[in-house]
């Protein structure tokens, strides 16, 4: 299983959980094990193509997966992955 850290705009959808352990062999299946665990999450994370949604970012041990493979970037047991909805303000 692979980790996936929770930013805390996230951690009220599953629980108030830092980070969860997802299994998957690609950034997509892992995201996809995210949403299937935790459904409240998919509207926050993703668009209606099941992209994900433009104001997300996924980086894939501290490297934005969109200079990898996107969503099917490859990932192993060891990886860590972070979900970083931007944030708007002023």
């Amino acid at each position: 299983m692979s980790t996936v850290r929770i930013p805390p705009t996230l951690r009220a959808s599953i629980g108030g959980a830092k980070q969860v352990e997802v299994t998957g062999a690609t950034v997509r299946e892992i995201v996809a094990g995210l949403v299937a665990t935790y459904p409240a999450l998919g509207a926050q994370l993703l668009a209606g193509d099941g992209e994900l949604n433009r104001f997300v970012n996924a980086f894939l041990n501290d490297t934005d997966v969109r200079h990898l493979q996107a969503l099917d970037t490859p990932v192993a047991e060891e990886d860590t992955l972070v979900l970083l909805p931007a944030m708007a303000g002023g």
